[in-house]
């Protein structure tokens, strides 16, 4: 007999982890299929150490075929569910067409950038979010700090010198908190600039983290601030410009380098599937099952998943999240299979770590807070431990960037074109309707 089919869709913290847990659960019962638009997972957290040059990218790419054992891998993107005929369509990268039913579906499609409606961002910024960003963010930095070295005008080597990260969540404190490192090393090996690069870390809330605890937030800000970084509270941008950014607070800063990391929204698929959705998000029960579709499951920054440590909520759109409702997604699928019983998602939080490079790092494990070099080994253990392959050569990297020169060039394969900031989004098109 032919076996049930599993199709889950996106490889991200979910997904991935789904798969995994569903080929050890129920890999003799059913077909299990993944469906993401790459042939990799991406190690999200270790992004920031990318761009500035201490990891390479391939050790956070972590092949989907070769640690998913038991798992047909499709690559391509879904473009339609056909919730009634259970299948899901897909378009492949090279444009041929496709079509995979199902007996189960897992929908984890992830995030995309969160946009704003402020004039000049979509045209002018960069985000955040995958590889091809943070190469690019490498060969953009490395490529002004050359440009400034070179030029013999003081206002165009302040502005190619000048940084701006907006957001000062997680990825915008780490980017920025390794960014003003890195650059003050590019700085020292051209003795003929004699400028210190500027970083500014931009954000309406009231404290770096926000969505930490505050013993995070005041280590964060101490470590930035010491090291040089321009930290602007309760400031954004109002408006970007070819050449700068206004702020709103008035002042307009040169800069050539605008990054943006305000933050994720669900992916605009989630939008197409004709579900109910809260806050952007496919609605859930507690069992990651969406309401009227017991064979359809959702997780991750796609699922509305209700926080029941905090009742009349929902979970955050965190890695840790995503990676937990994926195997729990797929305990839940193995139960409808007659292998375990179904449970609810529940999770407490056992703690954050933050990386903010050099020796200095933030970490609260098991509310335990931790700076300095313990915060920095406790943060660099855990994602050694919470990475699915490549430890030792993501150790092995730490390692060179800590006993040898960090070397610094441009290799030019991401060109600024490939890697918009985002097609528009819900409020900026109803924004520029009205």
């Amino acid at each position: 007999m032919t076996k049930p089919r599993v199709v889950i869709v996106g490889a991200g913290f979910a997904g991935y982890h789904a798969a995994k847990t569903l080929s050890r659960l129920a890999g003799k019962r059913a077909e299990i299929v993944l469906l993401n638009s790459t042939d990799y997972f991406l190690y999200l957290p270790l992004l920031p150490e990318v761009a500035a040059g201490v990891v390479e990218p391939t050790r956070i790419s972590v092949p989907l075929s070769g640690t998913l054992n038991g798992v047909r891998v499709v690559i391509g993107e879904a473009d339609r569910v056909d919730l009634q005929n259970r299948w899901v369509g897909y378009h492949q990268p090279e444009g041929d067409a496709g079509k995979l039913a199902y007996d189960r579906l897992v929908l984890a499609v992830g995030s995309v950038n969160k946009l704003l409606p402020i004039p000049g961002v979509t045209e002018y910024a960069h985000g955040f979010r995958g590889l091809p960003e943070a190469l690019f963010l490498h060969d953009h930095v490395v490529r002004q700090i050359e440009l400034a070295e070179v030029t013999d005008d003081p206002a165009e080597q302040r502005a190619r010198t000048t940084f701006v990260v907006v957001g000062a969540g997680y990825t915008g404190t780490e980017v920025a908190a390794h960014g003003q490192l890195f650059t003050d090393r590019l700085v020292t090996q051209r003795p003929h600039l004699n400028i210190r690069p500027r970083w500014m870390l931009l954000d309406v809330a009231p404290r770096v983290l926000p969505e930490l605890d505050q013993r995070l937030s005041r280590t964060a800000d101490r470590v930035l601030r010491r090291r040089g970084v321009d930290v602007r509270m309760g400031t954004s941008v109002s408006e970007a410009t070819p050449d700068g950014v206004m702020l709103t607070d008035g002042e307009y800063v040169p800069t050539c380098s605008l990054i943006w990391c305000v933050g994720v929204r669900p992916d605009p698929f989630v939008a197409e599937l004709g579900l109910r959705t809260e806050k952007g998000r496919l609605v859930v029960d507690e069992f990651l099952n969406v309401p009227g579709y017991p064979e359809v499951y959702a997780c991750g920054d796609a699922a509305a998943v209700p926080d029941l440590t905090r009742p009349g909520q929902i979970c955050g759109m965190t890695a840790q999240h995503a990676q937990r409702q994926g195997k729990l997604a797929a305990h839940n699928i193995a139960a409808s299979y007659g292998q375990g019983t179904r449970k609810p998602y529940k999770h407490r939080e056992l703690g954050w770590v933050v990386d903010l490079g050099g020796k200095d790092a933030a970490a609260n494990p098991l509310n335990v807070h931790l700076a300095g070099l313990p915060g920095k080994a406790v943060t660099r253990g855990y994602h050694l431990l919470a990475m699915p392959a490549n430890r030792a050569r993501v150790g092995a990297d730490w390692a060179l960037d800590a006993t040898l020169p960090r070397p610094a060039v441009q290799l030019g394969l991401v060109p600024a074109h490939a890697v918009p900031l985002e097609s528009e989004s819900p409020e900026v098109a109803k924004t520029r309707r009205s």
